[in-house]
């Protein structure tokens, strides 16, 4: 996976009850794609190829949420990716549960970014 120590040094610092679920998302998106890395921007992880893929709110202290900065423009249909917005969209985790239950659609929609940023997206 590409880990960035920076992203381990964030979490580390991170102070906030959501913690656990952010760091499950964390393993999920990079276990999804070996293209996929990650940094701190906008004082927060993301994941990034070839363009930023989504961001975490840090500061939410119920649910722990990805903003999918260009999420209208990943094909496909996914049913937890949320928004109405010209470009964003996001999907939210509540609990360790909700992270497994949506991972594979996570999973999909992270792939699906870097297939479109290849020029491979359907």
């Amino acid at each position: 996976m590409n880990r960035n120590e920076t992203v381990d040094d964030w979490l580390a610092a991170y102070d906030n009850p959501m913690k656990p679920v952010v760091e499950a998302v964390r393993e999920v998106v990079l276990a999804a794609d070996p293209r996929i890395g990650e940094c701190i921007k906008w004082q927060a992880p993301t994941f990034t190829y070839k363009g930023n893929i989504a961001s975490f709110f840090p500061k939410a202290k119920k649910h722990a949420t990805l903003m999918f900065h260009k999420g209208a423009s990943i094909p496909g249909t996914y049913t937890y990716l949320a928004g109405d917005a010209q470009d964003g969209r996001t999907m939210n985790f509540v609990s360790l549960d909700d992270v497994t239950t949506k991972a594979t659609e996570l999973q999909a929609v992270c792939v699906a970014w870097c297939d479109l940023m290849d020029g491979s997206g359907k």
